[in-house]
C-alpha cells in the first residue's frame, strides 16, 4: 500500500506539473480511439452472434408408412397440419395441432393429445388425461388413422452428431476481441486519470484492473468448463467498462463498491446458468421462485424507504436495494413454461394474476417505470405463450385504464405527460434534468469531452435515469450509439435462437430478458431526451447502481441459456463418448469408450 500511495504521488505531481497542451493532445487522441474501439467490439461481437447460425439438433425420428423420415429438432414438438408446426404433415385427418412429442432433458419422451379431433393413440391405446403417454423406440403413434414409428436418438448419435456441428469462434476469435476490450478499458481508465489530475485517487486505477481482472478471470473460466463462445459475457463487460467510467466520474468513493457489485451480478449469471442447466430443476422451483417474488414485493411496499416520491428501496443492515429488481428474475421464471403447460390455458391465466399483482405492488410503490417495463415483458411473454391476440388487445386495454387512473390519482405522474414533449417550456421547473441533458449530450459531439470532463455529473441521477446524456457528452454519440447497438444484439440474438432452441422454456426465457433489457435502454434514452415521459428507468449495465447491475447479469442468463450452438453455452451439455450401440438409424457403431 505505500508503494501504490507513493506511486500514485508522483503520478499526481507529473500531472500537475505536465504541460496543458502534452495533456490535451494526449486526451484528444483517446477521444478518437475509443469510439473506434467501441465499434470494432461491438461489430464483432455481433457479427459473430448473428453470423455463426446455430445448426438445427436431431433429437429423435418419426418414420412414415413411406418409410420417410421426420427429424425431431427439439425437445419439444407440435405434430399438425398447420405449416407452423414442427412436424408438418398434410392429412386432412389431421387436426391443425394435432400431438406433441416432448422429450425431458433426461432424454425420456412422451406424446401428448393436443385437443385433436381424432384423437392420439400409441400401441393400440389412445391416450387421454393432461400427463400424456410414455414412448420409447419403436413405440407406434397412431394421429387421424395414420401410423408413425418413433424412434429415438441414443447417445452415440448425439456425440456423433455433436461431432460434426460447427463450433462457435470462427468469425472472429474470441480472445482477439477481450484484447481490444482491454484496450478500451485501459485507455478509458487512463484518460480518467488524466483528467482528475491531482484529485487523482487509488481507487481509479485499482477498480479498472478489478475490472479487467474480473473479465479475463470469467473467460478463464469459461474455457475451464470447456465453453467456447464469449460474444454475450463480452458485450456486458464492454457496457460496463463504460459504466464503470461513470461511476468514476460522478462519484469516485463509490468504486470499490461498483466492482463488488460486478462481481456478485457476475456470481449471479454463473449461479442462474447452473441453475437453468437442469430443466426439470428449473421448471419445479418455479412456483416457489415466484412466490418469493411476491413476498419480496409484499415486504417493500410494508417496509420500503420513499426516495423522491417512490417507496422502491429496502435498507437491511444498512445495506439498501430495489427488490423489484430481483423480482425481475422471478417475473421471467415465472412466466417461462415448456410446451406441455402451454396447451393448458389455466397456465396462462395464473401467470396473469402473477402479473397482475407485480403490477398492482409496482403501482403502490409509485414506481410506475418498472411497472411499465414489467407490463411490456409480460405482453412479450403471453404473445410467446399463447400467440392470441385478443388475450393481448385485452391486456393493452386493462393497461390503458390503468394508465388513466395514474394520471387521475398520481399528479407526479400527470406533471411528467404535462411537459412531455415542452421540456424546455419548464427548463428551471419540471424539465430541468432533460433540458440539461439534452444540452450536454449535444455539447459532446461524435466524439465526447473526455470521460470526467462532463459537467452532466452536476445534475441530480446524471449517473442513473440521465446516464445516456453523460455518456454522449463525456465519450460521445459514436460510443453512445455502440451502446445502444450491443444491447438491441440481444434481443436479435435471442430472436434468432428460437429457431433451433430445444425448449419453448429457453426461448421465452430469453426472449423475455432480452426485451426487459432492451426497453429498459429506450426508456432511459429516451425519456432522458425528452422523446418519451421522463420515467427514471435505468440503463442496463451502465447506470450507477447495485441492484440493477446484478439483475442485468442475471438475465443475461437467460439470453445464454438458449444459445444452442456447439460448445456455446453452459446450458448445454456436450454429449460423451459411449461403447458400441445401435444408433438412430438401426446401424451399429462402434466408438472408444473415453
Amino acid at each position: 500500500m505505500e508503494l501504490l500511495g507513493g506511486f500514485l504521488e508522483q503520478v499526481r505531481e507529473t500531472l500537475s506539473h505536465a504541460d496543458s497542451g502534452t495533456l490535451s493532445y494526449v486526451t484528444m487522441v483517446f477521444r478518437f480511439i475509443l469510439p473506434l474501439l467501441a465499434i470494432i467490439i461491438v461489430t464483432r461481437c455481433i457479427r459473430s452472434l448473428l453470423s455463426e447460425k446455430s445448426e438445427a439438433e436431431s433429437w429423435g425420428y418419426l418414420i412414415m408408412p413411406n418409410m420417410a423420415r421426420i427429424s425431431l429438432n427439439h425437445w419439444e414438438n407440435v405434430i399438425g397440419r398447420a405449416k407452423t408446426s414442427d412436424v408438418y404433415m398434410e392429412y386432412p385427418t389431421l387436426s391443425r395441432s394435432h400431438a406433441a412429442v416432448i422429450r425431458d432433458d433426461k432424454g425420456n419422451w412422451r406424446v401428448y393429445d393436443v385437443e385433436s379431433k381424432t384423437g392420439v393413440i400409441v400401441n393400440g391405446v389412445k391416450i387421454s388425461g393432461a400427463a400424456g403417454a410414455a414412448i420409447k423406440t419403436r413405440d407406434v403413434i397412431e394421429l387421424g388413422g395414420v401410423e408413425l414409428v418413433f424412434v429415438a436418438a441414443d447417445e452415440t448419435s448425439e456425440y456423433e452428431q455433436a461431432a460434426q456441428r460447427t463450433r462457435p469462434g470462427k468469425v472472429f476469435k474470441q480472445r482477439t476481441t477481450l484484447l481490444f476490450v482491454t484496450e478500451f478499458q485501459l485507455l478509458l481508465g487512463l484518460q480518467l486519470c488524466i483528467s482528475k489530475g491531482s484529485a487523482l485517487t487509488a481507487a481509479l486505477p485499482l477498480s479498472f484492473m478489478a475490472l479487467i481482472t474480473l473479465m479475463w478471470l470469467c473467460y478463464v473460466l469459461t474455457r475451464a468448463m470447456r465453453r467456447v463462445s464469449f460474444e454475450i459475457e463480452t458485450i456486458a463487460f464492454f457496457l460496463c467498462s463504460i459504466g464503470m467510467s461513470v461511476t468514476a466520474s460522478s462519484s469516485p468513493v463509490e468504486l470499490y463498491r461498483q466492482v463488488l457489485l460486478l462481481a456478485l451480478g457476475i456470481g449471479l449469471f454463473f449461479a442462474l446458468g447452473w441453475f437453468l442447466r437442469d430443466l426439470d430443476r428449473a421448471k419445479k422451483m418455479r412456483p416457489p421462485i415466484a412466490t418469493a417474488g411476491l413476498m419480496l414485493l409484499a415486504v417493500n411496499l410494508l417496509f420500503g424507504r420513499t426516495v423522491y416520491g417512490a417507496r422502491n428501496w429496502l435498507v437491511i443492515a444498512g445495506i439498501s436495494f430495489q427488490p423489484a429488481e430481483f423480482v425481475k428474475i422471478a417475473f421471467i421464471l415465472a412466466g417461462a413454461a415448456t410446451l406441455e403447460r402451454l396447451f393448458a390455458r389455466r397456465n396462462l391465466i395464473v401467470f396473469v394474476g402473477f402479473t397482475g399483482v407485480c403490477l398492482i405492488a409496482l403501482a403502490l410503490i409509485n414506481d410506475f417505470g418498472m411497472a411499465l417495463v414489467f407490463f411490456v415483458t409480460y405482453l412479450i411473454i403471453a404473445f410467446l405463450r399463447s400467440g392470441d391476440f385478443a388475450t393481448i388487445l385485452l391486456s393493452v386495454g386493462g393497461a390503458g385504464f390503468a394508465g388513466f387512473l395514474a394520471l387521475r390519482f398520481r399528479s407526479h405522474i400527470a406533471g411528467r405527460f404535462a411537459t412531455w414533449g415542452r421540456a424546455w417550456e419548464f427548463a428551471n421547473a419540471a424539465g430541468y434534468q432533460q433540458t440539461r441533458a439534452m444540452a450536454a449530450a449535444a455539447s459532446g459531439g461524435l466524439l465526447g469531452v473526455g470521460a470526467g470532463r462532463g459537467w452532466l455529473t452536476r445534475v441530480f441521477a446524471a449517473d442513473t435515469d440521465l446516464v445516456f446524456a453523460m455518456m454522449c457528452e463525456e465519450l460521445g454519440l459514436i460510443t453512445a450509439l455502440a451502446a445502444i447497438l450491443a444491447i438491441l444484439a440481444f434481443a436479435v440474438f435471442s430472436e434468432r435462437s428460437a429457431e433451433t432452441s430445444r425448449s419453448s422454456f429457453y426461448v421465452i426465457g430469453a426472449c423475455a430478458a432480452s426485451a426487459m433489457l432492451v426497453f429498459q435502454m429506450l426508456l432511459n434514452v429516451l425519456g432522458s431526451m425528452d422523446i418519451l415521459p421522463f420515467t427514471g428507468v435505468t440503463f442496463p449495465f451502465i447506470s450507477k447502481g447495485g441492484s440493477s447491475l446484478i439483475s442485468c447479469w442475471g438475465l443475461l442468463a437467460f439470453i445464454k441459456a438458449a444459445d444452442t450452438r456447439q460448445n456455446a453455452s453452459f446450458i448445454v451439455k456436450t454429449p460423451k463418448r459411449t461403447g458400441s450401440k445401435h444408433s438412430a438409424n438401426g446401424e451399429l457403431t462402434a466408438y472408444e469408450k473415453s
